[in-house]
């Protein structure tokens, strides 16, 4: 089992920041590709950005690219989101996932997930 707490969100102005931190526990943290998603109301969840065990590949969406940097610390068993220059389109529930399978951009490729932690960019 793993579990994935997500933290960070909260209410920013548009051209403004956020980091979304991911505290994992359960398993071999270093062994797993993490990503981010994100779903906004009433649309479905939304791949957002990946990162390789090892941190050493990186993937995101066209969307964010830019934007947004994922990164690790495995020491800490924490995945993190950096998220730069948010508007309107970027508001939604964040989720961590933990992937079992490739690619790393597609929601059924996560066999874990976290509660989601709200993003609100006001415009």
């Amino acid at each position: 089992q793993v579990q994935l707490v997500e933290s960070g969100g909260g209410l920013v102005q548009a051209g403004g920041s956020l980091r979304l931190s991911c505290a994992a526990s359960g398993r071999t943290f270093s062994s797993g590709t993490m990503g981010w998603f994100r779903q906004a109301p009433g649309k479905e969840r939304k791949f957002v950005s990946a990162i390789t065990g090892s941190g050493s590949s990186t993937y995101y969406a066209d969307n964010v690219k830019g934007r947004f940097t994922i990164s690790r610390d495995n020491a800490k068993n924490t995945v993190y989101l950096q998220m730069n220059s948010l508007n309107a389109e970027d508001t939604a529930v964040y989720y961590c996932g933990a992937a079992r399978s490739w690619p790393p951009t597609a929601v059924g490729s996560y066999a874990y997930w976290g509660q989601g932690t709200q993003v609100t960019v006001s415009s």
